[in-house]
């Protein structure tokens, strides 16, 4: 990596330090580590805002890894109707704690091998894990980091996983989990999808997308 270029990152995450602080925080409501694991596979294709209202009644019915591993499917798609995909999201959510049971005794494993063979878990699942319960340093590759970490320069990928790869090239291990957190809100007050709010960011020397586009 170019010097010039490194500067460049250097400052990006210092800006978001500085903005955002250091803090880490979950934008998911869960008191257990299996909570967590459900509630982010109800996030697929839904705001975290209606997964915290689901889950706020959810987990007072579902009590157990248990109680949603017996679960009667037909009852828990109803009981998860509004995050969408119901159907799938409840099929999964029961196998998967089935075999949370079956393999790890109701535990929920932190190695990212074992978490993306559950049912309805793949990486940026398996790394909201990882970073939040276990606070291994993990880089989740949500819609906003994917928009933001291209506006930015950091990666040309569209795909997930290669995002995710160019971005632990990229980025200092030890800023990885805030990373993540900075910059979905960042995403979700300036970085907009449409209309990005570029006039205001605090990052617009550093950002290629502004750089290349709307200055010009």
């Amino acid at each position: 990596m170019k010097k010039k270029e490194k500067k460049r990152i250097d400052d990006v995450l210092e800006l978001l330090d500085n903005t955002y602080g250091l803090d880490l925080y979950c934008y998911l409501d869960y008191e257990m580590p299996w909570q967590l694991l459900i509630a982010t596979i109800l996030s697929a294709q839904c705001t975290d805002e209606r997964v915290n209202i689901v889950t706020k009644s959810l987990f007072k019915k579902y009590t157990t890894v248990e109680a949603f591993a017996s679960a009667d499917i037909l009852e828990l798609e109803k009981d998860i109707y509004s995050t969408g995909f119901y159907r799938n999201k409840a099929k999964n959510i029961i196998n998967c704690c089935r075999k949370l049971l079956e393999k790890y005794n109701g535990d929920v494993p932190s190695e990212i091998e074992k978490l993306i063979e559950l049912d309805g878990v793949g990486r940026k699942t398996a790394n909201v894990i990882r970073g939040n319960i276990y606070n291994i340093q993990s880089i989740v590759v949500d819609t906003h980091v994917k928009r933001i970490s291209n506006r930015l320069g950091f990666t040309k990928e569209s795909d997930p996983e290669k995002i995710e790869l160019d971005l632990m090239k990229v980025l200092p291990e030890d800023n990885w989990i805030r990373y993540n957190f900075q910059i979905i809100k960042l995403g979700r007050e300036i970085c907009v999808a449409r209309n990005p709010k570029c006039n205001v960011c605090f990052l617009q020397q550093q950002c290629k997308y502004f750089l290349d586009n709307i200055k010009r």
